[in-house]
């Protein structure tokens, strides 16, 4: 697959964070991390993203000592209707770091790039995200051009995980998508989940999604009540 890559005001400062990483002194400690996926459906905020089709994840980040970050996620995608869309790029650059000892802050700006789409469906989010003991999260999301609607959305999240043993955990999360009424109705969507670290760095995942009568307004066919079966691995 030919990866296009398209410079917008939103991947020149991803860009710009990434040039800023690299100036940092030599002898600052940065690491290299990356995730990789297998999954039966790409489950984006309770919706399908491939109309119910399996879908290929990879990802890879750049991290500093001093908490700045730059990353690229990339996912293949069908949407309905069809746009020609044939993957997703999420381009991130932010910080993350402890406000406490049990509570971490991570805020980060986060472009959506779709190459050789129909219309202009790529757009821009500012995000902060809250962890507590590493298990309980409360997330953030806000654009002034939600889902390429030019409109305003706000995206809020309460997540948790819990593990049982050594190589299980369970995961569940909590979302409301509050959207301009100008684009749509705002919709809640819910997940649960259980993951399998059998052999690590790899995991198997199973989740259940769930999402309510507006979701199903906005995403016709694609959000509702689905099950997602999914292997990755962390390394």
């Amino acid at each position: 697959m030919r990866l296009i890559l398209v410079l917008s005001r939103g991947s020149l400062a991803v860009l710009g964070c990434a040039a800023l990483l690299a100036v940092l002194p030599g002898d600052a400690r940065a690491q290299w991390t990356g995730s990789a996926a297998l999954t039966s459906d790409y489950v984006w905020r309770g919706s399908s993203q491939t109309r119910e089709r399996p879908a290929v994840q990879a990802g890879v980040r750049y991290a500093h000592e001093s908490g700045l970050y730059a990353s690229a996620w990339g996912s293949t995608v069908k949407f309905k209707p069809d746009n020609g869309a044939y993957a997703e790029f999420d381009l991130a650059a932010g910080w993350v770091g402890r406000l406490a000892p049990d509570c971490a802050l991570d805020a980060y700006f986060l472009r959506y790039q779709y190459p050789s789409t129909q219309g202009h469906p790529n757009w821009n989010e500012v995000n902060f995200a809250v962890t507590w003991r590493d298990r309980y999260w409360l997330a953030l999301g806000h654009s002034n051009n939600a889902m390429a609607s030019r409109t305003a959305g706000t995206y809020a999240l309460l997540g948790a995980r819990h593990p049982l043993g050594h190589a299980w955990r369970v995961e569940a999360a909590l979302a409301r998508y509050f959207l301009d009424d100008a684009y749509a109705d705002s919709y809640t969507h819910a997940s649960v989940g259980a993951v399998w670290a059998f052999k690590p760095p790899f995991e198997l995942r199973l989740t259940l999604h769930g999402t309510d009568a507006a979701a199903r307004r906005l995403f016709p066919g694609m959000a509702g009540t689905r099950g997602e079966i999914a292997l990755q691995a962390a390394f």
